[in-house]
């Protein structure tokens, strides 16, 4: 609804528009061209355009207005606020003209509803008493029995917002009209309200917005007879969603009663041959299976109970659920294609379903197979069977579906009815009409298409009735209302029902072609409909099309219009269900009439539904009609919740909106005189001064207001659309600028008493300040002096303290310096002591060693040399050869332990450079400590030495300078920086320690690891020598043998000679022993003939051999004294 031009000047109230509440209210504090900074309630700035805000009435009621046409501002925004208004304080029924307005409480208000408030209202005028159903009901049974004319009563909304609550109201407050009581049995809104679980469980089911949606339309009809009590009473059913049967979306549900058998009891289930609802087709489209909050298995037991109530015998329940588990199973059945074309078979997964089905319909199993598989076609000339592919035998199998269900709800309301009982005699009747509410979802079919143009039809009766009473208000009050144009909707109705060329009429049309498709009608719709401004073609989208309904724009999706609008009964499912040897079955499918049994006759659900539409308008159109508008406040269902988004699209869905842009277009606002006068007489206050009629003083208002267009009925003014909004725009001008006067005057007065008051005060408190001040004044001497005095000594402590500190810190540094220097002199100390240790323990050791081994080896080897020789003598010539290999053998030997002893010597110098190095770094070290020492001594005694000098001259001055502070800090930061330097040294040297002794344990790990290779040397010494002392001994053998030899050769010489070379020998062995003790291990030549100068020249080679290689043993051991880890202990 667009907001009309009206006039908003500085400080009018006003509603604008917010995406959130729908609408905020305002004050609008400054115009800017055509935009307005307005104030909101909540505190928020905005800026709207002046075209898109509507006035305030800022007078209204603060409990809201019980009849919404007594606003003075009938709009969108104020209808809303004055629901929330009411809802607050629990009045949850409103007016507007006749109609009601009933908004949900979700909670229970008994006192509402008892015996005392039935009384109440028994013969109260509309209006006479508050909103209420009761008041709706009883001017519908006043007007029945006083002019003698049937009436209704139609309660709309959408799920969830009570009608089924109100029209049980209605019933229960006609039943008391009526004259029923207790000894006469049931009353019929009991009898009736005893069906509603039968017609809830096969009529209603889950959807978006309500779990217990009813999906069909009821009327019910209350008899009277010509006294005015019930005679009777039935229930009429319209426009039941047949497809919801084969088709749901994801979250709703199918009808109530599936899933109700499904949690029967267990032999029930075993009967049905039934299971999880999750099994079958029919159910597992959709992802919900269970309601929260509902036990269907209780409802199951409540709902056979209620069938037992209306009288509904064993055998037909019976009969009843076997036909709903036959549409389970029937649904179950699939088709696979056949080897010819165009033809389908059931595949073999689905035969046991199909079995179930024939079995529980009662009918063949073949026959079942055949009349879903095939077609027949009768012709003059011959009947023809025609095979059907697998898609159209799944349609043909939703078609016997829908079909049987759609005839099971029938006969239910058939049954209903016949227990409640009609009055055929009956003069008059109020019905109570209950039917779904506008609808539109994120996806709109066929059936939501069917829903909203019903409540298109409805609308133009409601739009019908409101101007009705439109003009019945402007005959009374005598006023010309010819040129009001009548606002409808007949332009939609033709766009959906006309008979040539409207949608429903395109729909047949393309469902009689069998090759027909969704988007082959959508293109024909954009044809057809491509000028029509209540038709929209949306964009991006190849079978969608959009209808400008009276409560918005749906678009809706027409891929499925084609299947669920087919609806004619199929002869050979005809033949099969009535031949049914269950008489229930049989009897649902009654033969055809003649004329229907025309294969030339078409029945689709859209001709259907408008049939039944019509007749369900002329039921209506015969009556008096009333409305009763029922609201959800919210999608919770929550009590005390107001959402004022989803009420305002109800209202739209609802009519209400629509209802007062029919009272817009003709005078919105009616005024009684004396009303008007109150209000807007200051617009002309020498009306005041003369004795006028209210009617006279009246247009003399408008006359000086300069407005037109205007009423003046005979007790009421009646306004047109923005004259009232301009008014108060007059009136809140007139009222600001008396407020302006009346300001001036009284600040002006306030003005004058503040300032006087405001001079005696200030000289007060001038007094009062000069005293405060001069006692601050003193109060800030006292205080500086003291802060001097505080000053000095927190000085004098503060430097006392940093001496105190850095002293220790001194002390701290000597005594780790002069500790960590200590500690290394004592660990050099420690260390050279026990490396002369070792050392002495060592030397000695080899020295006594090799001495007693050297001693041993010369005189065995003297001794065996000595008779070696002397048998040597004869066999020198002998052995020349084997000492030639001997020699060769030496000299390897020789050059082996020549080689290996240089490699001993290399080591050797390598450890000693090692060791120099060493010391050298130790000595270093020592050094640096030495002098990092003295500078930390040098730093303190100069320290020392200042801060005396600085406490001296501190006691011969009492006021300390700012100057002497500053060189006392500076002095101070030297020392500190001094000391942070030595600092800084201190930590180097101990870092050069650290690596220092880190090098000297490297150097410590290379020279085991060279000890342990030098004592692998050794090893291959020992084992070398002992090689040559086994030489040696192989030698002593053969001189022996050569001896021996010698000695038998010379028996035959003479006895002087023989002396002769004893005494030789013995003096040999005596020069021999004098010589080993001078050079250790040396033998001298012996003295020998002549004949054995050959022998004897071997035999000194062999000595030097010897001699030199004991020498080159002494040396070596002599070298090793410098040795101080003891390399060849395993040698000995």
């Amino acid at each position: 609804m667009k907001a009309l031009p009206v006039n908003i000047e500085i400080g009018s109230h006003i509603w604008v528009g917010d995406p959130e509440l729908a609408w905020l209210d305002g004050v609008v504090f400054n115009i800017k061209g055509e935009d307005a900074e307005i104030q909101t309630s909540d505190g928020k700035t905005i800026v709207a355009n002046l075209s898109r805000v509507y006035p305030k009435d800022a007078e209204a009621p603060e409990g809201g207005v019980d009849d919404m046409t007594k606003l003075l501002y009938l709009h969108e925004p104020a209808v809303l606020h004055n629901l929330s208004t009411r809802h607050e304080i629990n009045e949850i029924y409103t007016y507007t003209g006749n109609i009601l307005i009933a908004v949900n409480p979700f909670q229970g208000l008994p006192h509402l509803y008892d015996a005392h408030m039935m009384e109440r209202y028994k013969g109260a005028q509309l209006g006479e008493l508050s909103p209420h159903v009761f008041a709706i009901a009883d001017v519908a049974y006043r007007a029945m029995v006083n002019e003698g004319k049937s009436n209704s009563i139609l309660v709309s909304g959408e799920s969830g917002a009570g009608k089924t609550e109100t029209t049980k109201m209605l019933m229960r407050y006609l039943a008391h009209l009526g004259g029923h009581n207790a000894s006469e049995g049931r009353t019929v809104e009991q009898q009736v309200l005893e069906s509603n679980p039968v017609l809830e469980a096969f009529g209603n089911a889950k959807t978006v917005r309500n779990n217990n949606s009813s999906r069909f339309g009821k009327f019910v009809e209350i008899q009277f007879n010509e006294h005015g009590r019930i005679s009777g009473a039935a229930i009429r059913t319209y426009l039941l969603e047949r497809s919801r049967v084969c088709q749901i979306s994801d979250p709703e549900r199918n009808y109530h009663c599936f899933y109700l058998l499904c949690a029967a009891p267990q032999e029930e289930i075993e009967k049905y041959k039934l299971g999880n609802p999750r099994s079958f087709h029919y159910l597992n489209q959709s992802s919900c299976y269970e309601l929260v909050g509902v036990n269907d298995a209780h409802d199951y037991l409540t709902t056979r109970k209620a069938m037992d109530i209306v009288g509904i015998s064993k055998e037909e329940q019976e009969a009843i659920f076997r036909v709903v588990a036959a549409i389970l199973h029937l649904g179950n059945i699939d088709f696979a294609k056949e080897e010819d074309i165009d033809s389908s078979v059931v595949k073999e997964e689905s035969k046991f379903h199909l079995q179930m089905t024939a079995e529980l319909l009662m009918c063949d199993p073949h026959s079942l197979e055949d009349a879903l598989r095939q077609r027949v076609m009768v012709t003059p000339e011959e009947i023809i069977r025609k095979s059907l592919d697998p898609h159209d035998a799944a349609v043909n199998r939703d078609g016997l579906a829908k079909t049987i269900y759609s005839r099971l709800f029938d006969w239910l309301v058939y049954k209903i009815n016949v227990s409640i009982g009609q009055d055929p005699n009956s003069k008059f009747l109020i019905g109570v009409l209950d039917i779904y509410g506008f609808e539109s979802f994120k996806t709109n079919s066929f059936e939501q298409f069917c829903i909203n143009f019903t409540n298109e039809k409805l609308q133009q009766h409601f739009n019908q009735h409101v101007f009705k009473m439109d003009q019945q208000e402007y005959i009374k009050e005598e006023i010309d209302w010819s040129y009001i144009e009548f606002v409808d909707n007949q332009d939609i109705l033709d766009l959906i029902e006309k008979k040539t060329g409207g949608i429903i009429a395109l729909l047949d049309e393309a469902c009689m072609f069998p090759k027909s498709t969704h988007e082959t009608f959508a293109q024909k719709l954009y044809q057809t409909f491509k000028d029509h401004k209540r038709f929209i073609k949306p964009k991006l989208t190849r079978a969608d099309f959009t209808i400008v309904h009276y409560a918005g724009e749906v678009q809706y999706q027409s891929d499925q219009f084609l299947d669920k609008n087919k609806d004619y009964v199929v002869p050979e499912h005809q033949d099969l269900l009535s031949a049914s040897k269950c008489s229930f079955v049989s009897g649902l499918f009654q033969p055809f009439s003649e004329e229907t049994a025309k294969p030339s006759k078409f029945s689709s659900i859209g001709s259907r539904f408008k049939l039944q539409l019509q007749q369900l308008m002329d039921t209506l159109n015969s009556t008096e009609p009333h409305y009763i508008r029922c609201i959800k406040p919210n999608n919770t269902l929550e009590p005390a919740i107001f959402d004022s988004m989803n009420v305002m699209q109800q209202l739209r869905s609802g009519g209400v909106l629509e209802a007062i842009r029919i009272k817009c277009s003709g005078y919105p606002t009616h005024m009684t005189f004396s009303q008007f006068l109150h209000r807007f007489g200051m617009l002309a206050p020498e009306i005041w001064r003369g004795n006028y009629e209210e009617r006279v003083a009246c247009k003399w208002i408008f006359e000086k207001m300069e407005l037109t267009g205007y009423q003046l009925g005979k007790t009421k003014v009646f306004l047109r659309t923005g004259q009232m909004a301009e008014l108060d725009a007059h009136r809140a001008r007139v009222l600001r600028n008396s407020v302006t006067v009346i300001q001036r005057h009284v600040k002006t007065r306030a003005t004058r008493k503040n300032y006087l008051l405001q001079r005696q005060a200030s000289i007060h408190i001038q007094s009062q300040w000069r005293g405060k001040h001069a006692r601050q004044l003193y109060k800030e001497m006292r205080q500086e002096a003291a802060a001097v005095k505080i000053q000095k000594n927190l000085r004098r402590q503060l430097a006392r303290r940093s001496y105190n500190g850095m002293r220790s810190s001194a002390v701290v540094l000597q005594t780790g310096i002069r500790a960590m220097a200590a500690r290394g002199e004592f660990r050099l100390r420690e260390q050279t002591k026990a490396a002369t240790a070792v050392q002495a323990h060592w030397r000695s050791h080899r020295a006594v060693s090799c001495y007693k081994n050297l001693k041993e080896a010369s005189v065995v080897s003297q001794s065996n040399l000595k008779e070696r020789i002397a048998e040597g003598e004869d066999m020198n010539l002998n052995m020349e050869g084997e000492i030639d290999s001997l020699e060769v053998k030496n000299y390897k030997l020789q050059k082996q332990v020549e080689e290996l002893t240089c490699h001993l010597q290399s080591e050797k110098q390598l450890r000693i450079e090692l060791e120099v190095e060493k010391g050298r770094e130790i000595k270093t070290l020592l050094h640096s400590l030495k002098n990092l020492q003295n500078q930390v001594d040098e730093t303190n005694a100069v320290l020392l030495k200042e801060r005396e000098d600085a406490h001296k001259e501190s006691g011969a001055h009492l006021i300390v300078t700012e100057a002497s502070t500053h060189d006392d800090d500076a002095k101070k930061g030297t020392c500190s920086e001094e000391v942070g330097n030595l600092k800084a040294l201190l930590r180097a040297e101990k870092q050069r320690a650290e690596n220092s002794e880190r090098k000297y344990a490297e150097a410590q790990g290379l020279s085991e690891k060279r000890r342990k290779k030098l004592k692998e040397t050794e090893r291959r010494v020992h084992r070398l020598q002992d090689s040559l002392n086994r030489m040696l001994c192989s030698m002593s053998d053969q001189f022996a043998d050569l001896k021996m030899i010698l000695h038998t050769s010379s028996n035959s010489t003479s006895t002087s000679g023989t002396i002769a070379t004893d005494v030789r020998v013995d003096f040999a062995s005596d020069n021999s022993d004098a010589s080993s003790n001078d050079s250790d291990f040396s033998f001298p030549a012996p003295v020998l003939s002549s004949a054995s100068d050959d022998l004897s020249s071997q035999n000194n080679n062999f000595q030097l051999i010897v001699q030199d290689l004991s020498t080159t043993e002494i040396s070596g051991s002599e070298e090793w004294h410098g040795d101080k880890e003891g390399a060849f202990d395993d040698y000995f």
